[in-house]
Protein backbone atom coordinates (compact mmCIF):
# COMPACT_ATOMS: atom_id res chain seq x y z
CA UNK A 1 0.00 0.00 0.00
CA UNK A 2 1.40 3.57 -1.07
CA UNK A 3 0.85 6.13 1.68
CA UNK A 4 2.66 9.45 2.53
CA UNK A 5 6.33 9.69 2.15
CA UNK A 6 7.69 9.59 5.35
CA UNK A 7 8.97 12.79 6.55
CA UNK A 8 12.92 13.02 7.17
CA UNK A 9 14.44 12.29 10.54
CA UNK A 10 15.39 14.98 12.15
CA UNK A 11 16.16 15.90 15.90
CA UNK A 12 16.83 18.86 18.39
CA UNK A 13 20.03 19.25 20.04
CA UNK A 14 21.87 21.94 21.55
CA UNK A 15 23.24 24.93 18.94
CA UNK A 16 25.95 27.20 18.26
CA UNK A 17 23.91 29.97 16.55
CA UNK A 18 21.51 30.03 19.34
CA UNK A 19 19.70 27.97 22.12
CA UNK A 20 18.26 24.83 20.98
CA UNK A 21 18.14 23.99 16.90
CA UNK A 22 17.10 20.89 14.95
CA UNK A 23 19.45 18.91 12.98
CA UNK A 24 19.36 16.40 10.26
CA UNK A 25 19.86 12.97 11.09
CA UNK A 26 19.89 11.73 7.09
CA UNK A 27 20.56 13.83 3.99
CA UNK A 28 17.60 15.31 3.04
CA UNK A 29 16.73 15.91 -0.31
CA UNK A 30 16.04 19.61 -1.63
CA UNK A 31 12.22 20.90 -2.08
CA UNK A 32 11.30 17.94 0.13
CA UNK A 33 8.64 18.53 3.14
CA UNK A 34 10.54 18.16 6.22
CA UNK A 35 7.87 19.14 8.85
CA UNK A 36 5.16 21.53 9.08
CA UNK A 37 5.31 24.06 11.96
CA UNK A 38 3.03 23.47 14.37
CA UNK A 39 1.02 25.53 16.87
CA UNK A 40 -2.35 26.88 18.23
CA UNK A 41 -4.07 29.27 15.15
CA UNK A 42 -4.18 32.36 16.63
CA UNK A 43 -5.81 36.21 15.67
CA UNK A 44 -3.43 39.07 14.76
CA UNK A 45 -4.62 40.75 17.57
CA UNK A 46 -3.68 37.68 20.36
CA UNK A 47 -1.00 37.47 17.89
CA UNK A 48 0.35 40.87 19.02
CA UNK A 49 -0.39 40.59 22.72
CA UNK A 50 1.71 37.20 23.02
CA UNK A 51 4.59 38.85 20.91
CA UNK A 52 5.44 41.47 23.25
CA UNK A 53 5.37 38.87 26.24
CA UNK A 54 7.99 36.65 24.12
CA UNK A 55 9.88 39.42 22.60
CA UNK A 56 10.74 40.45 26.20
CA UNK A 57 12.38 37.38 26.89
CA UNK A 58 13.89 37.13 23.33
CA UNK A 59 11.85 34.59 21.33
CA UNK A 60 9.94 34.27 18.80
CA UNK A 61 7.37 32.27 18.21
CA UNK A 62 4.80 33.02 16.14
CA UNK A 63 4.41 32.86 12.50
CA UNK A 64 1.95 34.41 10.12
CA UNK A 65 -0.08 31.99 8.42
CA UNK A 66 -2.65 35.54 6.30
CA UNK A 67 -4.18 38.22 6.75
CA UNK A 68 -6.51 36.49 9.32
CA UNK A 69 -4.32 33.85 10.97
CA UNK A 70 -0.49 33.26 12.87
CA UNK A 71 0.45 30.54 14.52
CA UNK A 72 1.54 30.78 18.10
CA UNK A 73 4.18 27.41 18.42
CA UNK A 74 4.77 28.09 22.06
CA UNK A 75 1.16 26.24 22.42
CA UNK A 76 0.65 23.46 20.71
CA UNK A 77 4.31 23.67 18.91
CA UNK A 78 6.63 20.71 17.43
CA UNK A 79 10.11 20.43 16.96
CA UNK A 80 9.67 22.80 14.34
CA UNK A 81 9.74 25.42 16.72
CA UNK A 82 13.41 25.44 17.47
CA UNK A 83 14.69 25.30 13.94
CA UNK A 84 16.84 28.46 14.18
CA UNK A 85 16.46 31.64 11.92
CA UNK A 86 19.41 32.59 9.15
CA UNK A 87 20.08 35.25 6.49
CA UNK A 88 21.47 32.54 4.29
CA UNK A 89 18.94 29.50 5.34
CA UNK A 90 19.24 25.92 3.79
CA UNK A 91 15.45 25.93 4.23
CA UNK A 92 12.45 27.51 3.44
CA UNK A 93 8.87 27.80 4.04
CA UNK A 94 5.69 27.11 2.11
CA UNK A 95 2.26 27.70 3.81
CA UNK A 96 -1.12 25.49 2.48
CA UNK A 97 -4.22 26.50 3.74
CA UNK A 98 -3.31 27.42 7.23
CA UNK A 99 -0.37 24.85 7.12
CA UNK A 100 3.42 26.09 7.46
CA UNK A 101 6.00 23.58 6.01
CA UNK A 102 9.45 23.90 6.57
CA UNK A 103 11.27 22.59 3.11
CA UNK A 104 14.91 21.86 2.13
CA UNK A 105 16.24 24.99 0.11
CA UNK A 106 19.09 22.64 -1.21
CA UNK A 107 20.48 19.35 -0.21
CA UNK A 108 21.23 18.81 3.49
CA UNK A 109 23.76 17.16 4.97
CA UNK A 110 23.33 14.66 7.82
CA UNK A 111 24.16 16.35 11.01
CA UNK A 112 23.25 20.11 9.68
CA UNK A 113 21.54 22.43 11.54
CA UNK A 114 18.58 23.46 9.69
CA UNK A 115 17.56 27.34 9.36
CA UNK A 116 15.02 29.25 7.52
CA UNK A 117 14.76 33.12 7.37
CA UNK A 118 11.80 34.28 9.87
CA UNK A 119 11.51 37.55 7.66
CA UNK A 120 10.15 39.18 10.96
CA UNK A 121 8.02 42.13 10.47
CA UNK A 122 8.14 43.49 14.14
CA UNK A 123 10.04 45.11 16.17
CA UNK A 124 13.51 44.10 15.02
CA UNK A 125 15.05 44.04 18.73
CA UNK A 126 16.49 40.53 18.70
CA UNK A 127 20.22 40.35 17.07
CA UNK A 128 20.45 38.03 14.53
CA UNK A 129 23.28 35.33 15.41
CA UNK A 130 23.48 33.22 12.06
CA UNK A 131 26.98 33.90 11.86
CA UNK A 132 29.92 36.55 13.55
CA UNK A 133 29.01 39.93 12.50
CA UNK A 134 25.32 39.87 11.36
CA UNK A 135 24.13 43.32 12.06
CA UNK A 136 20.58 42.06 11.26
CA UNK A 137 17.61 42.50 13.82
CA UNK A 138 14.83 39.97 13.97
Amino acid sequence: MLGRPRPPRIARRRSKLHGWGVFALEPINKNRRIIDYAGELITHKESLERETRYLKRGQIWCFTVNRRWVRDANVGGNLARFINHACKPNCYTQIVGTTIWIRAARKIRAGEELTYDYHTDGEHVIPCRCRPGCGRKL
